[in-house]
């Protein structure tokens, strides 16, 4: 049970066929500290052989002042009319890599999650990945129809209607109009803009831009969906529905690159990791452990710089509607976090909501110290059932622990009533305890070191 409810747990250009760039001098540069691609949370829609995006040893590069990329600008097209080369593999005064020989590809059905800094060049990639910006150097091909949401508002025209907007954004992302009458109505429910429907989109929050936005590219059903830092805008509750899309698209096979400084969504929603830094890749691979290298880095650098400490813990992610304050461990009413083979163990969950919440589901799973899940318990649904906001107490007693001497760690989560993918909190390693084995419990399953394997405990829950 524990192990099928942890894998729910975690402008634009129309393409028919292939999209190729092809500069005449590739770089040589190598990327440092790359990994093999290792997916973590596999979709049930599996990634395919077949390459939806191939990136080989791509490279752009801007000029800081205004007046010299101009200038720029106008020697490169002299030199090309006349039949000369332009020489993109250099640079001028005042230039610089925004992204510098990147490499990577990216299986049909797949969902990469892009990371880094600020200045990083995660916009600028994706912004080639969806044909805004050529690259100065290497090749880019995509195989599909391409829906992007990259800036707030690209691609709508201010002075028209949310309702107009729709149709002509629809129009941009290669969707019929008869297919945008259709999904007319599924698009305004999703995005959830109200009375403002009819409204220019002038006068739109960021909020509002980034909701129609998110909307229409995720309903026009494209191949590959390029989505840039939408859930730094919005609230909780609409954070929480774009994730849940993003892993809808992911079952039905559809292709995302998504680019995120909210490391919890990419954690929850990515099979593999690009961690780019000044232009430069540094790693690609396993979603956790490039995460874990990331956060890393990032805490070695605050320890370095003297500033105070940051949580950058990431065994913790989900959408925050309810959050778990902390998780206790009792034995016979008792405190504690050591255990007999065999003893009971009630579990204590102090949580609070920050809106009102039906039906939701408390989850724990029991783990050794391997991380692997030996058993695990969910909390019946009361029909009917409503929490409202503030604090809350829920717990779970284990009839009788049957482990082998150890130590043991917990994963606690809040889910929605049906289970969804994205939690409302998911804390791994909540709490960890001691297992010991009494001497009148020794048997001859228990000195056997290889023995593992699925527990079915008998638990119950008290709200």
């Amino acid at each position: 049970m524990s192990q099928t409810v942890d894998e729910k747990m975690g402008s634009t250009h129309s393409l028919t066929n292939s999209f190729t760039h092809s500069p005449t001098n590739p770089s040589t540069h190598q990327p440092t500290n790359s990994s093999t691609h290792s997916p973590t949370n596999p979709s049930t829609h599996p990634p395919s052989s077949e390459a939806a995006i191939k990136v080989e040893h791509v490279s752009k590069k801007y000029c800081k002042s205004l007046k010299r990329s101009m200038l720029y600008g106008v020697e490169d097209i002299g030199r090309n009319m006349v039949g000369l080369h332009s020489r993109p593999e250099r640079l001028r005064k005042n230039e610089f890599w925004a992204v510098d020989d990147i490499s990577f590809e990216v299986k049909k059905g797949e969902t990469l999650g892009i990371i880094g800094p600020n200045g990083a060049g995660k916009t600028t990639l994706l912004k080639m990945l969806n044909g805004i910006f050529w690259p100065d150097k290497g090749k880019i091909s995509i195989k599909g129809r391409v829906g992007a949401l990259i800036e707030v508002g690209a691609g709508f025209h201010p002075m028209l209607t949310g309702r107009e907007n729709i149709h002509i954004n629809a129009a941009i992302l290669g969707m019929p109009k008869k297919e945008a009458d259709e999904k007319f109505d599924e698009i305004v429910e999703f995005a959830d803009i109200g009375d403002f429907l009819d409204t220019p989109v002038k006068f739109y929050s960021s909020g509002m831009f980034i909701r129609l936005g998110f909307a229409i590219a995720v309903h026009c059903e494209p191949d590959i969906l390029l989505v840039d830092e939408v859930l730094a805008v919005g609230d909780m509750f609409f954070r929480r529905k774009c994730l849940n899309k993003i892993n809808e698209l992911r079952k039905t096979g559809t292709t995302i690159v998504f680019v995120s400084h909210y490391l919890t969504a990419v954690q929850s929603v990515c099979c593999n990791v690009l961690w780019l830094e000044r232009g430069i890749m540094r790693q690609i691979g396993n979603t956790q452990q490039i995460i874990n290298n990331y956060s890393n880095e990032i805490n070695n650098e605050i320890i370095a710089s003297g500033k105070p400490s940051t949580d950058v813990s990431l065994e913790r992610f989900g959408s925050g509607e309810m959050q778990i304050d902390s998780v206790s461990l009792l034995h016979n009413g008792k405190e504690t976090n050591t255990f007999n083979t065999g003893d009971s163990m009630c579990v204590e969950i102090i949580y609070r909501i920050y809106e009102r919440i039906r039906e939701p589901r408390f989850w724990i799973a029991i783990c050794d110290n391997e991380g692997r899940k030996l058993t695990g318990s969910v909390s019946k649904v009361n029909k009917g059932q409503t929490l409202y906001e503030g604090k809350g107490r829920v717990s779970c007693t284990f009839n009788s622990l049957p482990f082998l001497p150890g130590i043991y760690s917990l994963i606690v989560g809040i889910l929605d009533k049906n289970l969804s993918q994205v939690p409302y909190d998911r804390w791994g390693k909540a709490t960890t305890f001691i297992v010991q084995v009494p001497h009148s419990h020794i048997t001859q399953k228990f000195r056997n070191p290889d023995f593992h394997g699925i527990f079915q405990i008998k638990s119950r829950w008290k709200f």
